[in-house]
């Protein structure tokens, strides 16, 4: 193993672009376990990766020199490698710059926009004549064109005066509609069940978008663990054949989630599913949860439910679910014990975008300061989202809202009427390795057409605890009247959050937490707000971040009296 390298280059400041392309260079500063033999091939291998790298900063008259304790690495044969090496020394010369002097390709489409690094007068980095002809051959395949290719290219340099000279030819190949489809791979998973789910557009215009989207479509199910659309290399008859290659997840998947607070208690989750229920990649599963083990939240919550879903049940990029739910809530102010079921169908709009619609049941009993109430309910939820964030588990850009409204038809001890609620969120990252994080986020919410005594107790809003304010008591904040304390008609919360990352593991968040519960159904009138603040500690793992958070109140009289301990898995929003 060679006990030091060194990297000279003379001219450019482009070490760290040499050095990345090095074999040598990675296997040393990865101390990687290499013979004598493997240091000596790699570096007979780095003439040619140098001299990439030089001419991927535009320098076609560089020299190379690899010694080897002193020896040219060209001239010492990998077989004949000494017992030991102490020492690699790289000596570049990059030479002069040279910029384009003819950069032609052609034909393009009208639309077609190529790269300005590939025009007369700038650096003739090689890179830059790769990205022109791949903007060109995209450029004819979005319209239409799919097996379009480099037919010529002439690239010549004229090195007294620093001149690259590059002309690209370009096959646009026939016009196509997408052709006959073949599917393989599949085993569980029905081949008409792939050609529903899919709407391949046999007969369409051949287009690159339309069939990712096509693939798309299969991967959301869950069933599979890869697709992949093979497109054939030649054009029939006006027409492209495509196979889609699918290779099948396992069927049957398990899941679990810890979370745990001084105030909220311990909440256990999980669920099973099966990811091809019935052949044709419908998703069946079974959950549970108990949460306020051991808390101040009133007693233990426990829930539990099955959920089916249908991909594609009648129009493309639909899917339909039906669950049917068993609830009980042991809350600080009701205890309610409820059996519930819906319906609905979602539709994608975009990969980011979707609404869903439906109907559902809701029978229930409830105990609260007023007395007892049976009451029946037909809802009708109705949910639109946009989720945009880079990451679900550790978002550190983009933003994500989802408006929920839930009209309801109430028979027994309950009313008519709505409810809204919405959430939205933004993250932002700053720094040269965009390691601080801010992020936002805002809660409303409303219940319309019944007063609190006729609305349903888990229908109206309360504040405190993890999901609203850390540092206050879960529920803490409703509204009281008489003596007697219910949730409130109308809901606000912000919280910000600055996220460090202190190392790829180990991060440190800030945050600021604070909600509004109302009287009536217009958040911000006749109502009291409560607040907390906190610090936080992140461990970064493949499945999310541990997230451990201490908090205090940071109004009232407990401002600051009292510290609550949040522990879960993703950042807090």
């Amino acid at each position: 193993m060679a006990q030091s390298l060194s990297i000279k280059v003379d001219g450019a400041d482009i070490k760290d672009v040499l050095r990345s392309a090095s074999l040598v260079a990675t296997i040393i500063d990865n101390e990687e376990d290499a013979s004598t033999q493997d240091i000596i091939a790699a570096a007979r291998a780095d003439y040619r990766r140098i001299l990439t790298g030089l001419y991927s900063e535009g320098y076609y008259a560089g020299t190379v020199s690899i010694l080897i304790d002193g020896q040219e690495a060209s001239n010492v044969a990998p077989l004949d490698a000494p017992d030991t090496i102490e020492k690699v020394r790289f000596d570049i010369t990059t030479g002069p710059a040279f910029r384009f002097g003819t950069a032609d390709i052609a034909p393009t489409t009208d639309t077609t926009e190529l790269p300005d690094t590939f025009a007369t007068g700038e650096r003739a980095r090689s890179g830059a004549i790769g990205d022109a002809a791949s903007a060109a051959i995209s450029g004819w395949r979005d319209a239409g064109h799919p097996v379009a290719a480099v037919s010529a290219q002439q690239i010549t340099a004229r090195h007294t005066d620093r001149i690259i000279n590059a002309t690209i030819g370009i096959d646009p190949g026939p016009n196509a509609v997408f052709g006959p489809l073949t599917v393989s791979g599949n085993d569980a998973v029905r081949e008409r069940a792939i050609r529903r789910i899919i709407g391949y557009p046999e007969g369409a215009e051949f287009s690159p978008q339309t069939l990712e989207q096509v693939a798309e479509r299969l991967r959301r199910t869950g069933a599979f663990s890869s697709v992949a659309m093979v497109e054939s290399d030649t054009v029939i008859d006006g027409q492209l054949p495509v196979e889609i290659e699918v290779a099948e997840a396992a069927p049957r998947r398990v899941g679990f989630g810890l979370e745990l607070s001084t105030v909220d208690g311990l909440t256990v989750s999980g669920y099973w599913m099966h990811r091809n229920f019935l052949g044709g990649a419908q998703r069946f599963r079974v959950e549970g949860e108990v949460s306020g083990i051991a808390g101040e939240t009133g007693g233990i919550d426990y829930s539990t439910g099955v959920s089916l879903s249908v991909p594609r049940p009648f129009a493309i990029d639909t899917e339909l679910t039906a669950s049917l739910a068993l609830n009980h809530e042991d809350e600080p102010n009701y205890l309610l014990d409820q059996f519930s079921g819906d319906v609905t169908v979602t539709r994608l709009l975009e990969n980011d975008t979707d609404y869903s619609v439906g109907v559902g049941f809701v029978m229930a009993r409830s105990e609260e300061a007023s007395g007892v109430r049976h009451y029946s309910m037909l809802t009708f939820p109705m949910t639109g989202t946009i989720d945009r964030r880079d990451d679900t588990l550790n978002p550190k850009s983009g933003q994500f809202s989802t408006l929920e409204l839930t009209p309801f038809l109430g028979t027994g001890d309950v009313g008519s009427g709505g409810r809204a609620y919405f959430d939205g969120r933004i993250y932002r990252s700053v720094g040269e390795q965009q390691n601080v994080t801010f992020a936002l986020r805002g809660q409303l919410g409303s219940v319309l057409g019944v007063d609190a005594n006729n609305a349903p107790p888990d229908y109206l809003f309360y504040s405190g605890g993890g999901d609203s304010v850390r540092g206050e008591g879960y529920k803490s904040l409703g509204v009281t009247q008489n003596g007697v304390t219910t949730g409130g008609l109308s809901f606000a919360a912000v919280s910000l959050e600055t996220r460090v990352d202190i190392t790829d593991t180990i991060g440190v968040v800030g945050f600021y937490d604070t909600g509004f519960v109302g009287e009536t159904e217009i958040p911000f009138e006749d109502g009291e707000w409560q607040s907390g603040a906190g610090v936080g500690l992140r461990y970064y793992t493949g499945i999310g971040p541990i997230r451990l958070d201490l908090a205090t109140a940071a109004s009232g009289d407990n401002a600051g009296k009292s510290l609550s301990v949040y522990v879960g898995i993703g950042q807090a929003f």
